[in-house]
């Protein structure tokens, strides 16, 4: 069983920049794929980013490459979410979530374990 706690959420004006991290419980956080998603109010959950377990693979939404960076750090049980440019759009609730097969998938069905999410709001 994995538990995972988001963090770093706030609030923040357009242009600017927050960094979200999500902490693991567990033994075996370096086997799992990573990813974040987010969910804007009255809209379906939606995929932003996704890592490996190695690392080494990374995928993200098309409309944060570039402003956007995941990363892990396995030693700390940690993944990241740097999020920079920030928009009124990337407003939402973001979760963290883990898969056991390892992959960095952009597909919410792949993911066995889900965090309760932290807000993001970028005002105009």
């Amino acid at each position: 069983q994995v538990q995972l706690v988001e963090s770093g959420g706030g609030l923040v004006q357009a242009g600017g920049s927050l960094r979200l991290s999500c902490a693991a419980s567990g033994r075996t956080f370096s086997s799992y794929g990573m990813g974040w998603f987010r969910q804007a109010p009255g809209k379906e959950r939606e995929f932003v980013a996704a890592i490996s377990w190695s690392g080494d693979s990374l995928s993200y939404l098309d409309s944060v490459k570039g402003r956007f960076t995941i990363s892990r750090d396995n030693a700390k049980k940690t993944v990241y979410l740097q999020m920079s440019s920030l928009k009124p759009e990337d407003t939402a609730v973001y979760y963290c979530a883990a898969n056991r097969s390892g992959t960095g998938s952009a597909y919410r069905v792949v993911y066995d374990y889900w965090g309760q999410g932290t807000q993001v709001t970028v005002s105009s």
